[in-house]
């Protein structure tokens, strides 16, 4: 039996009001906060680190990343 949208968040509020884990419903808000926010987001340092890197064509392509696998796999 498939739900209407105004079930659908009936049944997910109910779920989340008896949430005893703390971690959830902080993730849960998290996903929220990311999917109503207009504004612009905020990379971390590491992802604007990983940005440039890839713009600088300083990258492994996945065929290159298996090969170097296997042949890491074959020295073992």
């Amino acid at each position: 039996m498939e739900m209407n949208t105004a079930e659908l968040k009936i049944d997910i509020i109910n779920k989340i009001t008896n949430l005893k884990e703390v971690r959830i419903v902080e993730e849960i808000q998290k996903i929220l906060d990311f999917e109503l926010d207009q504004g612009v987001f905020q990379l971390s340092e590491p992802q604007n680190k990983r940005i440039i890197e890839a713009a600088q064509d300083d990258y492994l392509t996945d065929e290159q990343a298996n090969k170097d696998i296997d042949e890491w796999l074959q020295g073992k």
